[in-house]
């Protein structure tokens, strides 16, 4: 993992706030410093016009405190409503709360007459209860008079761990964090909620990720470019892998997009295995992919036989049935790498078990949301599920969305979200399994596999733009392959 796109969740960033501390750094320095970058990122959105500072009863509030300062001194005019009292407010909150020179209004919806911007340092990303009473009501307010705001930390009722949203919360057009950003900031709905968001330098030394060794990174080229196979001078098609694509005999364009994609990703040979009725159809349609016809269970195992496919994806129109199931055991069976995906997935409802005890080898599930209720309990947020689901199944899970979590069995996580509204559309995912496929065929780590997959799919999606459908998908992955390639950083040898 790459410590620039680290996640810290809230108990990770107090323990790196405590580790800067413990490093000499006051607290109250660096409260000094995330309110002044809170203020510096206020002048440089807006101009000057009166603004409405909300402070909360902890350290979210101190910001608020000495953002409302550096805006007074630099001409604004200032109006600062506080939940609670001066007089409870502790530690570095209460040292800069005396260092303010104006009133201190009851919060309350009246503090917001005459305002042209908000600033929302109620609560911070590490609440652990709901929005209510008249924090809610003069937030509720502000949505209600249109008026634009900028949040400490998180907008106030997102959870900074998960996302979600506590009660209520209010749009941010712009949001301003500090030292690293936090999982909430980029699964949703709490990326939705954040508007632009600025990550600012406070001071806490880089160091401290050593001692806190977070788990959590946002999925960027970073963590896994070094190791991104390029072919060698000295490569032949079978050193760049061999992919295997099960077809199934109604949905044909499902196994064909999956085909495609694993062949532009790099893989140097691609066999679509295709139900004998069906065989017609993927031969007539596909030219540089080779195309097998299979019988029976017995059949695709001896296509298998050959160990020099060494990759192999099942579940694009695959059907769901016994014979999918099948498949999805010979497969595994071969202790080689396999991607499931769709059918191979829900043919597992009620057995899911059964699939699990059969993962040996390298292995990578890409559920929907509704696919992974048929294999996974269901509770919590979305990056514990996929973390306990990665856990229990021993494959990397790859669970999909706008907000694409990555988790692999010994607690990584990625968060992917470079993903366009674009993909959502029919085939989208089937293009994703072949990408992964053909990064595995091609000696790639699982994780590594899911997470350049998943960035590189966001890529390709956002580089069409409207009018996106999966068949554009596969056309466009040498231009992001020639991006990548073209930013100077070493490829893997």
């Amino acid at each position: 993992m790459n410590d620039d796109d680290a996640l810290l969740t809230p108990q990770e960033m107090a323990a790196a706030d405590q580790a800067a501390v413990l490093a000499g750094h006051s607290g109250a320095t660096l409260m000094e410093n995330a309110g002044a970058a809170v203020a510096r990122a206020v002048r440089d959105r807006w101009a000057p016009r009166p603004v409405a500072v909300l402070c909360g009863p902890g350290n979210n509030g101190g910001d608020g405190f000495v953002a409302a300062r550096h805006l007074a001194l630099a001409g604004w005019p200032v109006t600062l409503a506080l939940l609670g009292s001066v007089e409870s407010l502790k530690g570095d909150a209460a040292h800069h709360a005396a260092l303010w020179q104006g009133d201190v209004l009851p919060l309350a919806p009246s503090v917001l007459e005459g305002a042209g911007l908000v600033i929302d340092a109620v609560f911070g990303a590490g609440l652990a209860r709901p929005v209510e009473g008249v924090a809610a009501a003069t937030l509720r307010a502000a949505i209600d008079r249109g008026l634009p705001i900028c949040a400490v930390d998180t907008p106030s009722g997102v959870d900074g761990h998960s996302g979600e949203v506590r009660g209520m919360a209010a749009p941010a057009a712009c949001t301003v964090t500090f030292f690293r950003k936090k999982p909430g900031h980029v699964l949703l709905p709490g990326r939705a909620l954040c508007g632009e968001l600025v990550v600012a330098d406070i001071g806490i030394p880089e160091s401290v990720l050593g001692t806190i060794k977070p788990r959590a990174h946002e999925n960027t080229p970073a963590s896994w470019l070094p190791r991104l196979p390029w072919p060698r001078i000295d490569a032949h098609k079978y050193a760049r892998g061999h992919v295997v694509v099960m077809g199934g005999e109604v949905m044909t364009g499902a196994a064909r997009l999956s085909a495609l994609a694993a062949a532009r990703i790099g893989a140097g040979l691609v066999t679509l295995a295709a139900p004998r009725a069906a065989w017609p159809v993927y031969a007539a349609a596909l030219t540089s992919i080779m195309v097998q016809p299979v019988t029976d269970e017995r059949s695709f195992a001896d296509l298998l036989s050959d160990t020099r496919k060494n990759a192999i994806a099942i579940g694009p129109g695959a059907g769901i049935s016994d014979a999918t199931r099948a498949h999805v055991q010979a497969a595994l069976a071969t202790r080689r790498a396999v991607v499931l995906d769709a059918d191979a997935l829900t043919a597992f409802t009620d057995k899911s078990a059964t699939l699990f005890h059969a993962i040996h080898g390298p292995c990578v599930l890409t559920p929907h949301e509704g696919e992974f209720g048929r294999l996974f309990d269901r509770a919590g947020d979305k990056m514990a599920r996929a973390r306990r689901a990665a856990q229990r199944s021993g494959a990397v899970v790859l669970l999909k969305g706008a907000d694409t979590v990555i988790a692999a069995p010994d607690g990584r996580v990625a968060i992917n979200a470079n993903a366009p509204p674009d993909l959502a559309t029919g085939g989208t995912g089937d293009v994703l399994t072949g990408m992964i496929t053909g990064l595995l065929a091609q000696g790639m780590d699982p994780f590594d596999a899911a997470c350049a997959a998943a960035w590189m799919h966001g890529a390709a999606a956002a580089a069409h733009g409207p009018g996106l459908i999966a068949e554009d998908l596969p056309g466009l992955i040498p231009r992001v392959l020639r991006g990548l390639k073209n930013d100077g950083r070493p490829a893997a040898s």
